[in-house]
Parts: structure tokens; C-alpha cells; sequence
């Protein structure tokens, strides 16, 4: 494993709680592929083929109906494991797993994966709180666009959630947001034209500001409080 992913992966949670041992023996096990944009690690009620691990960019997990509809749960970002629910139980994938942008994956067989367990055998602790994170955050989204009253407030809290894993700076929190309104409407439940609307209006309160692909949001507390306010 280059040293070049050593500030991005491994300061995980996963990989942070993982012994010495095992973390040196995994790292030993990937091999990171370059994958472009919009690829498809993964599709929902694929037979599983093992887990992967998200070493630089982000990936889109997400569900989609037999009618072309797709609600997208997450973004998978560095360090994360992907696939380990459908891996240790042997049965088709429950989420399909796109690249965002240009990103770096590795892939272990379910075979080599089953087998780094058996040697360390502690490591199912770690892998079970990983599994546990998965499924907090898809509630989480599910409460977001399931019980939240309006388009303003689900969008609010979605930008809110991206921009805690980032470092907020003098002019606020930021997140990368480089996706189409279509495509962020399908984190809300929303569409595109509802999204570009939503976005508009917190803008002329000056709620967030864009900067290319870089969202700003100056005073957290005040877009939560409008989002609040228009439920």
C-alpha cells in the first residue's frame, strides 16, 4: 500500500480501531484500482463478490426501483468498507455503489476477507461497529426524507450532515457539491426543479454560497434554525 493514501483511509474509524496486526496484514491485501466517475462498484441483488474499500473519493449508495426511481442513502468516503453485510451473510447486495468522481477502490474477494477474519478473529468486533454505522446512517436518512415537513428542511439538514466531515473554517463549514440538483434531490426526495428553488432561496439569505464545487455555509446554526422555521 503507497504511503500517498496514509492521510486519507486510515484515519477511519474502521481502520483506527482495527489492532496493528491485522490493520498491516489487510493494508497488505489492497490494491487499490482507479476507477472514473459514475462507475458501478456494485449493483442491488448482485450476488455478492466481497467488500470494498473506499481508499480516495466518494461513492453514492443508493437503492432504485424497477421504474428508474433512486433514492440515494449516502456518501461513502475514505476508509469505509462497503459490502460487508451481504459478504459475511452470503446473499445478494442491498445497495448499489457508484463512484461520485475519480476515485480509488479496493476490491478483496469474500473468500480472502472470510479468510483475514479467521486469523483475526477480534477483528468481527470492528467489523460489526462498521456494520452498525452503515445502518445508523441509512435511519438517519430515512427520518431525513421521511418525517422532515418541507423540501427546505430536508435539503438543510442533508447539506448540514455533508458538511460535518469537513473542517469548518473562519467562513464556516464547506462540503464538496459537485453533483446536478437531479442528483441531490435524490438524497431528499426531492426534484431537480425543488432542489434549484431551495438552493436559490438560501442563497438570497445568504444562508450558503458557492465557490465552484465548494458549498459554504457561513453560520450553520442560522440555516438550521430557516430550515426549522419552513417545516
Amino acid at each position: 500500500m503507497q504511503s500517498t493514501y496514509e492521510h486519507t483511509y486510515r484515519k477511519s474509524e474502521f481502520f483506527t480501531q482495527l489492532p496493528e496486526a491485522a490493520r498491516a496484514d489487510l493494508e497488505s491485501l489492497l490494491i487499490p484500482s482507479a476507477h472514473p466517475a459514475h462507475s458501478v462498484l456494485f449493483a442491488e441483488t448482485q450476488p455478492a463478490a466481497g467488500i470494498f474499500v473506499v481508499l480516495e473519493g466518494e461513492v453514492r449508495l443508493s437503492i432504485n426501483s424497477s421504474d428508474g426511481r433512486r433514492l440515494s442513502f449516502r456518501i461513502a468516503r475514505a476508509g469505509q468498507v462497503l459490502g460487508l453485510s451481504a459478504t459475511l451473510s452470503g446473499k445478494a447486495y442491498e445497495m448499489t455503489a457508484e463512484t461520485l468522481y475519480p476515485a480509488r477502490v479496493a476490491h478483496l474477494t469474500a473468500q480472502t476477507f472470510l479468510h483475514f477474519l479467521a486469523r483475526y478473529p477480534q477483528v468481527y468486533q470492528t467489523v460489526a461497529q462498521e456494520m452498525v454505522r452503515t445502518y445508523t446512517a441509512a435511519c438517519e436518512q430515512l427520518r431525513t426524507v421521511g418525517l422532515s415537513a418541507s423540501a427546505p428542511q430536508r435539503l438543510a439538514r442533508l447539506l448540514l450532515g455533508w458538511s460535518e466531515t469537513e473542517r469548518i473554517s473562519e467562513t464556516g463549514a464547506r462540503c464538496r457539491l459537485a453533483m446536478t440538483h437531479e442528483e441531490i434531490g435524490e438524497f431528499i426526495g426531492a426534484s431537480r426543479e425543488t432542489v434549484t428553488r431551495t438552493l436559490s432561496a438560501f442563497k438570497h439569505r445568504r444562508l450558503v454560497a458557492m465557490h465552484g464545487a465548494t458549498l459554504t455555509i457561513p453560520n450553520p446554526d442560522a440555516l438550521a434554525t430557516y430550515a426549522n422555521c419552513q417545516g
